[in-house]
């Protein structure tokens, strides 16, 4: 099964009912792809989607992610700093090395600079580019 991490903008993307990208969403739920988190993106999962809906909203987000058993947790051990940018988001570059993710989605710009990264080498997709991908899972 092919090791995913999502960034939070992307994750408020594909769990909205009328968005283009709940495929993604859908193809989770049916244990398509395991999902990869750490407790920083849970923790952010949590207050972005509940600062952008409701605290129920993201409280029930992630019960369902937390209950599935497609989603691995990994305990980054390895700081790169490879975005600077926006340092936040390192979050996510960590747990994709970490777990060995096949993808990291993000629409997010700072995120080019792992396109010119000999290493780690990580498979930067944005999320129109990752729903064809979901499509053949």
């Amino acid at each position: 099964m092919r090791h995913v991490v999502i960034d939070t903008n992307c994750l408020i993307q594909i769990i909205s009912l009328h968005s283009p990208y709940r495929p993604i969403w859908n193809a989770f739920l049916a244990g398509k792809f395991q999902l990869c988190i750490s407790n920083e993106i849970l923790e952010e999962y949590q207050e972005i989607i509940g600062q952008q809906t409701t605290a129920r909203i993201a409280e029930n987000v992630i019960l369902l992610i937390l209950n599935r058993r497609n989603v691995t947790f990994v305990d980054p051990h390895f700081r790169m700093g490879l975005i600077t940018e926006d340092p936040d988001d390192n979050k996510f570059v960590d747990c994709a090395f970490a777990a060995n993710a096949e993808y990291l989605v993000s629409n997010d710009n700072h995120f080019k600079v792992l396109n010119h990264t000999p290493f780690p080498q990580l498979n930067l997709v944005k999320l129109a580019d990752f729903l064809p991908i979901v499509s053949t899972l």
